[in-house]
């Protein structure tokens, strides 16, 4: 999708067709929707989660948590898609970012459940991974969680930081690994022998 010109698409046209799709609360079905691609729509997810159209932000919380609704990822490409249309749009890094956390006991296991900044929520655990990835360069981590198929949402700094206080060593085939647990899971973030 990478090089494709932007083409013309109305925002409140797209935004009107996907609460006509939509059922409920939560996400839409659109894994069960195969329209026809209509071209990459100059809208943009930043790093930050700040939603752009046209280069402007979209500052209707609303109209950013029904585009949220109907965001789909295939490959490394993301679309919104509707019954009748699909559209391109881009995505600095996650299409979420996880703002907050809290930790629940349920049945003797520790539980991290993570709200993102559209208003969904996961429980980290097997259908939820945690991983982290680091830049080549500086080092820096950038850790994320599985919101819902195939999409991510980056754990801010302050949450992340929340997780470092609670990590702790765990063998993991033989080597040491600090982590998190969460839903009987385990999640390596750095082999312990590599904290400073």
């Amino acid at each position: 999708m990478s090089g494709q010109i932007p083409v013309k698409i109305d925002k409140n046209h797209l935004a009107s067709s996907a609460r006509a799709a939509k059922e409920g609360r939560g996400p839409a079905p659109v894994h069960l929707w195969d329209p026809p691609f209509c071209g990459m729509m100059d809208m943009n997810i930043a790093r930050d989660g700040t939603w752009y159209h046209e280069g402007s932000p979209i500052n209707r919380a609303n109209m950013v948590r029904l585009f949220a609704s109907i965001l789909r990822k295939e490959g490394d490409d993301y679309f919104l898609v509707t019954p009748v249309e699909k559209v391109g749009i881009t995505v600095q890094d996650a299409p979420f970012v996880a703002i907050n956390f809290d930790i629940s006991d349920q049945n003797g296991d520790q539980v991290l459940t993570f709200e993102t900044n559209v208003g969904e929520y996961a429980e980290a655990g097997p259908d939820h991974p945690i991983r982290v990835t680091r830049d080549i360069e500086t080092g820096e981590p950038s850790p994320y969680v599985l919101i819902r198929n195939n999409l991510e949402a980056l754990i801010d700094r302050k949450s992340f930081y929340r997780l470092v206080e609670i990590g702790e060593d765990f063998n993991v085939e033989g080597t040491l690994w600090f982590g998190i647990r969460s839903n009987g899971a385990f999640f390596p973030l750095i082999k312990s022998a590599d904290l400073t």
